[in-house]
Parts: C-alpha cells; sequence; structure tokens
C-alpha cells in the first residue's frame, strides 16, 4: 500500500471531490455541493481526507470532530479500487486524526440498504447500534 498517499482536502480538490462521489459514493447527501464541501474544508481543513494512488483520487472520508464526538461520512472507493485496502487506510487516518484530537468512539453514517458497506465496517471493527435512530430536518 506504499503506492497511496492519504492527505487533506484543498479547495482545488473540490470539483474533483464532487465529481468522484457521482462515481464512488452511495447516494446523496443535501451538503453535496461545492458550497457545502467548501464550507467543511473552510471550518475544518484536516476533515476531509483523500486517497490518491498515482495522483488519481481513489477514495475519501470526511472525519469530522466537534470536540466531543467523532463523525465518520462519505467514506467512498473508486469501483475499480475496491478490496485493496483504500477504505482501511482512510480509515486508519481518521481514527487517528480522532485520537489526537482527544476522541474517544467514532461514529459512522451508513446507508441502512447498502450491504456492501455494512461488510466493510464490520471488517473495520465499526458495528450498529440498534437503538439508535437518526433524525433530520433539514434547515434553510
Amino acid at each position: 500500500m506504499s503506492d497511496l498517499r492519504i492527505r487533506a482536502a484543498t479547495p482545488d480538490d473540490l470539483d474533483t471531490v464532487l465529481a468522484f462521489w457521482k462515481t464512488a459514493a452511495e447516494g446523496t447527501s443535501i451538503s453535496d455541493d461545492r458550497a457545502g464541501v467548501e464550507r467543511l474544508v473552510e471550518r475544518d481543513a484536516e476533515a476531509l481526507l483523500l486517497a490518491e494512488r498515482d495522483g488519481e483520487l481513489v477514495g475519501t472520508v470526511i472525519a469530522g470532530f466537534d470536540g466531543w464526538r467523532c463523525h465518520l461520512y462519505r467514506l467512498a472507493v473508486h469501483p475499480d479500487h475496491r478490496r485493496r485496502g483504500v477504505g482501511t487506510a482512510l480509515l486508519a487516518a481518521a481514527e487517528e486524526r480522532f485520537v489526537r484530537l482527544g476522541g474517544r468512539r467514532g461514529d459512522a453514517m451508513v446507508l441502512t440498504d447498502n450491504e456492501r458497506a455494512h461488510h466493510a465496517w464490520r471488517a473495520a471493527g465499526y458495528a450498529p447500534e440498534e437503538h439508535w435512530r437518526r433524525w433530520v430536518k433539514p434547515l434553510g
């Protein structure tokens, strides 16, 4: 995996990331636009982690820490690069970031119907908490 580079996204990466998610990510989010991702990177320059191989974007994860909880979003690996350790490397980088910031437990947003993702998250040591339900309200 020495040819894989993990780094924080910069504002110059945002259009590439948005296009990548259309290919590699499952589902969409209300924040999947340039303004939403731009706010993320401006607010926390290390939250959006990119995996690159030979200069090509092959994976992403958002590792957000609000000072209390460690949240993982948008773990996505390009279909041509799955099952090659990209997701594992991204999660390791995210978890290292959380520990460095004082985080004690990571949680992930995973679509209920995304069975492939369930297997990946379980393999990484995560488990669903069935007694919790996500409640949302679009703002604005």
